[in-house]
């Protein structure tokens, strides 16, 4: 499985305020049945890599379906395959390492 860190920007828009397009993507990703979380900067999802790619690809037409003239989309993958892992247990790992410091 693979994890994946997402950021949607749609640039030439009528306001500032980019919340609706935001929410817009969320309903794609909800309907995909992938596992994500949101946060004040992004979107974490977990799935293979064919079906992360395939909700990317349709987050990021939305945008331009309400009207953006620009979309920047930022991509991170972390794909591990000697182990399977998510989003949950990487920060869990990092907080157990903190703890014994």
């Amino acid at each position: 499985m693979a994890i994946a860190e997402l950021g949607i920007i749609p640039i030439g828009t009528k306001s500032t305020s980019l919340s609706s397009y935001v929410a817009a993507c969320l309903k794609v990703l909800e309907d995909s049945g992938l596992n994500y979380e949101v946060h004040g900067m992004g979107t974490i999802i977990e799935g293979t890599l064919k079906d992360i790619f395939h909700v990317i690809l349709k987050m990021h037409e939305v945008p331009f379906e309400a009207g953006a003239l620009r979309v920047v989309t930022t991509i991170k993958i972390d794909d591990r395959r000697d182990k399977e892992t998510s989003a949950r247990n990487k920060v869990k790992a990092v907080l157990t390492q903190k703890s014994q410091t």
